[in-house]
């Protein structure tokens, strides 16, 4: 991993003695704006935890020392900075979206290695938030696997180290749960937010279509831009930045507000929980504990978080019922047909004897059901036109598992052929394509622990439209039933 060497400051100020790592983005957004603490110094510190804990992690591809105390001087400098929502806030960006003056590697060799000289559009509004962008997170090779192994690094699990935090927004996710920043962002084409989220034990949201603007790889226009956080309260906020829309940040104070209004009630430390939703009530969830299609399992534990989660919810006045409809086989296939044809289009004008082996194979394989007619476009469509909605029935949301099994271990993936990359990949996290495919905001959120001390987490799925329905659900699952904000690394 590539860093900046930290250069050291000798302030003066008293919010040095206080720490701001581990804090929600909230809270440090909230306490730069009055003047409790600067960007400078909460940067400064992250940037000494990364330093810390990364070795161990590798979420990081490069850390913007240098930079990004300059950044957050200029932060702390603007006539705006009491307006800013996420004043002094440290993020974390994926490495497939630019960033300027840093190169978009995508986790590869073969990537050009020239730097952006423009910010993409969701990384400008971070930085126009007033967030600080204190590094490039690790993503397997052209973000094609749900693990996080490249040429730069073998990401890892902060929960066990052993395990992978999943893929592709592998790094980024692990960077949150090892509480390196408070927020990060990722890019979901197949479940790529929510499989690391819950195999990290965090909080992210895919939204549904034209709410964020989308990464340049936008696969079929199934890929979406998003957040990972550790409270619902900061996901909200980042996405709301993300999207241009502050109607979707949880608004702070008394009042009514929308869905998922919040009462802020003291430090949310290292357990979330000090939120009080007064969100919506009376909608009908309906919960899949075993959605997939025939042929597949889900743990049963995971299926039984996926049903206590429901009935959490429906514990605060939802209506809850079950969803015992498997999803077709037909989509399955044709997610697995698409899989390989995104593949297959991100390779054009790379070198094939710069890229890894698993990259080559499903390009290749790709190649081969192209030629035959099978690229999931068939599948894709029937499912976003009418299919989707079908098989959704009358509820207003769905909760199923968002994993079917634990994550599998961290090794060099990427050095290995096809069918054992899509053997794992297809047994661990077959769960979130659907919901790509049909263009439907879906989130994962925590819920319980695995017998193996893995986190456990469940997704909440809505039709189009429904970013703030999740959200303030999401919401009241974390005041009903708190989780772990980070893995406890000594």
């Amino acid at each position: 991993m590539r860093r900046e060497k930290l250069p050291l400051t000798h302030s003066p100020d008293h919010t040095r003695f206080m720490s701001w790592v581990g804090k929600s983005a909230a809270e440090i957004a909230e306490a730069v704006r009055q003047g409790k603490a600067t960007a400078p110094s909460v940067v400064e510190e992250h940037l000494q935890v990364i330093a810390e804990r990364d070795g161990r992690i590798g979420a990081f591809r490069r850390v913007r020392a240098e930079r990004a105390l300059a950044e957050a001087r200029t932060v702390q400098e603007r006539e705006d900075l009491a307006g800013l929502p996420l004043a002094g806030v440290p993020v974390a960006i994926k490495d497939n979206v630019a960033v300027r003056g840093e190169a978009a590697r995508n986790g590869s060799a073969a990537t050009p290695s020239a730097a952006a000289t423009e910010d993409h559009p969701v990384v400008a509004r971070l930085r126009a938030a007033g967030a600080v962008v204190v590094g490039i997170t690790n993503v397997p090779e052209l973000s094609l696997a749900g693990f996080c192994d490249s040429v730069y690094s073998v990401t890892r699990n902060p929960w066990d180290p052993r395990r992978t935090p999943g893929g592709s927004s592998g790094g980024s996710a692990a960077a949150v749960a090892a509480g390196m920043v408070p927020l990060a962002h990722g890019t979901d084409g197949l479940g790529s937010l929510r499989i690391p989220a819950a195999c990290c034990g965090i909080v992210s949201i895919k939204p549904g279509q034209k709410v964020v603007p989308p990464p340049e790889q936008d696969w079929y226009g199934m890929s979406e831009n998003g957040p990972l956080a550790t409270t619902v309260t900061d996901l909200a906020l980042a996405l709301a930045v993300m999207a241009g829309d502050m109607s979707l940040a949880p608004p702070a104070g008394n009042g009514t507000g929308s869905p998922g209004h919040l009462e802020f009630s003291g430090d949310v430390g290292d357990r979330p929980g000090g939120l009080v939703p007064s969100g919506p009530t009376g909608l009908r969830i309906a919960v899949a504990a075993t959605p997939l299609p025939s042929g597949f399992t889900v743990d049963p534990e995971f299926q039984r978080a996926a049903v206590e989660a429901a009935h959490t919810l429906g514990g605060v006045g939802h209506t809850v019922v079950e969803h015992d409809a498997r999803l077709p086989g037909w989509l399955g296939s044709a997610a697995i047909a698409t899989w390989l044809a995104c593949a297959l289009r991100d390779v054009r004008g790379l070198d094939p004897r710069r890229l890894e082996r698993r990259t080559r194979s499903l390009a290749r394989a790709g190649r081969l059901l192209a030629r035959i007619g099978m690229t999931g476009s068939t599948g894709r469509d029937r499912w976003r036109a009418h299919a989707a909605d079908h098989w959704f029935g009358d509820a207003d949301v769905l909760v199923t598992p968002t994993l079917a099994d634990v994550p599998p271990p961290a090794e060099r993936w990427g050095r290995r052929g096809l069918l054992k990359n899509m053997r794992v990949n297809v047994t661990y996290a077959p769960a979130t394509a659907a919901w790509n495919m049909a263009g439907w905001p879906a989130m994962s959120v925590p819920y319980g622990w695995h017998s193996t001390g893995m986190p456990i987490g469940v997704q909440l799925v809505a039709p189009p439209g429904g970013e703030s329905r999740l959200l303030a659900l999401a919401l009241q699952l974390e005041a009903a039933h708190p989780w772990l904000r980070h893995a406890p690394l000594g």
